[in-house]
């Protein structure tokens, strides 16, 4: 390995919206993560409900028309 041409890595502090922090380490000090271990469904075993209603009409109205079409 050359010297000097690679990154210093230090202990940086992770926080999640959920409130969760952890330490690892990387190039910089501090990470912040919109969801982890802690509040991801596949760790939980509880699923979020999210409100799909519009994509669901969305998806309503495109099938429509192609039933119409042919």
């Amino acid at each position: 390995m050359k010297e000097g041409i690679h990154p210093k890595y230090k202990e940086a502090k992770v926080i999640c919206a959920c409130g969760e922090t952890f330490a690892t380490r990387s190039t910089v000090s501090e990470i912040r993560v919109d969801i982890c271990s802690r509040c991801h469904p596949f760790f939980t075993g509880k699923q979020k409900i999210v409100d799909s209603e519009a994509d669901l009409e969305k998806f309503k109205r495109k099938y429509e028309k192609k039933k119409k079409e042919g």
